[in-house]
């Protein structure tokens, strides 16, 4: 905590989480500036001014580049004229999840993943909640890790959701137990288009880890196991735990028969039938597997485990059912903002579809989408600035393509296209920045068009 006392400390970036690691460290002792090269929020700067932490918008001054270290907010990229200026003068940029580690009393739970990774860790707060072991939890969901972290005690878990960006420049951070549930492209466009830059640091969750910590993995995902190899080969190791469908892992959890297994320490425990999970769909068989092994190595009861598996009932914008509708389901996947993300979904549906596709393209292919879409999707309706690459790539694998200007003209066409006994999917594979303020925002409007009907 000590470490950025009296320290001159530029935050770069107001939103969420910027805001929240600025009034850490100066409630910590530091002297902060916190700078935004677009709009600070009424919201946001109050909460700045009743922590006593000065700041400017509508860019950056000279001021902001004269402290000692930089703390930025996952938004900010590398390549912004801000870090690129702290990275070249040699002085530290952290992530606001490294700073708001320092601060960590208890231990941590930390889950990434390009896909599942909400799910996780909200099914995590559900199991915990379920056991009646203290928590908090939020970081790249819901609560900042800045402003959770201040009533961390040595008795509690911070269960964090974590992002790759947020990765990007940690130093010291170490959780005690680590997930990492899957590599997919994803975010490309902030790592130069290099896959291989963007798998290394979701790896990086891992990076601080030794013994008796934990790192989790599925091992079946062929972009992680040779990064898994190597931290294998290192002088400490976390302990290495796997979660399978399909085999058996060395250490970890698995199925069998139908079963779910755990295999820790040379013993094997049967926690409960597959078909007793709340959520379907395979995706959501991995995320129960990845949850339960990260609550029993945390020495929760198997019984707990057992009835949080059975009772989750999933988070909003992942493939929640808004209402049926003349026959008609329809599901909101907003949340769904890659290629591999969209495969699930559509994997999970037993229906002719109408598919809503679009937003802003992150240097998408949906070359993979393609058997699903020729075997379910009779109607792709392309949405937002992406809806160009969508009818190029998409525009003549289903029988029907249209686009639509707005999320309620998007409804509109659905309506029309979809057949009773049928589903709408909105699963846009893209972010939601062109149209929205986030993939909540997305959601919450298609539902709303959707409850108008």
């Amino acid at each position: 905590m000590n470490d950025f006392r009296d320290r001159h400390i530029v935050v770069a970036g107001a939103a969420r989480s910027g805001v929240a690691v600025a009034r850490l460290l100066a409630a910590g002792g530091a002297h902060v500036f916190l700078t935004d090269s677009g709009k600070v929020s009424e919201a946001a700067a109050a909460r700045l001014q009743a922590a006593g932490v000065a700041f400017e918008q509508g860019g950056h001054t000279e001021r902001a580049f004269g402290a000692e270290m930089l703390v930025v907010s996952p938004g900010v990229p590398d390549k912004s004229p801000i870090t690129q200026h702290y990275l070249t003068a040699g002085k530290p940029v952290l992530s606001e999840l490294e700073v708001a580690s320092r601060f960590e009393k208890g231990r941590i739970v930390a889950v990434t993943g390009s896909n599942g990774k909400t799910t996780v860790t909200t099914w995590l707060d559900h199991l915990w909640t379920t056991a009646a072991v203290p928590h908090l939890t939020g970081g790249n969901i819901g609560t900042a890790y800045s402003d959770l972290v201040e009533g961390s005690t040595a008795g509690t878990t911070s269960i964090l959701e974590v992002s790759s960006f947020q990765l990007d420049h940690i130093d010291r951070f170490r959780p005690a137990v680590s997930v990492l549930l899957n590599i997919t492209p994803d975010h490309l466009d902030r790592y130069g288009y290099r896959f291989e830059a963007y798998a290394a640091s979701k790896l990086r969750i891992a990076e601080n880890q030794q013994s008796p910590d934990v790192f989790i993995h599925w091992m079946d995902d062929p972009v992680a196991a040779p990064l898994v190899a190597a931290l294998r080969q290192r002088p400490q190791p976390p302990r290495i735990l796997a979660f399978s469908d399909t085999g058996e892992p060395e250490e970890g959890v698995f199925v069998r028969d139908g079963h779910i297994v755990f295999k820790l320490n040379q013993t094997e425990e049967i926690l409960m039938r597959v078909e007793e999970i709340g959520l379907r769909g395979r995706h959501n068989l991995h995320n129960g597997l990845a949850t339960a092994l990260a609550a029993r190595v945390s020495e929760i009861r198997l019984e707990h485990i057992r009835e949080s598996l059975s009772q989750f009932e999933g988070v909003e914008h992942r493939l929640e059912t808004v209402r049926v509708l003349d026959g008609v389901t329809w599901i909101n996947d907003s949340k769904a903002t890659n290629v591999n993300a969209v495969w699930y979904a559509l994997e999970s549906m037993k229906t002719p579809l109408v598919l809503i596709l679009g937003g802003r393209d992150k240097g998408n292919d949906y070359a993979e989408l393609v058997p699903q879409i020729r075997a379910k999707v009779h109607t792709i309706i392309g949405i937002g600035e992406g809806k160009d690459a969508v009818k190029a790539q998409l525009g003549e694998v289903a029988p029907m393509y249209v686009e639509a200007t707005t999320m309620e003209d998007a409804v509109r066409k659905a309506r029309k296209a979809a057949k009773r006994g049928e589903a709408v999917l909105l699963s846009p594979a893209c972010a939601s920045f062109d149209m929205f303020e986030n993939y909540e925002h997305r959601g919450r409007e298609f539902k709303k068009y959707v409850n108008q009907l």
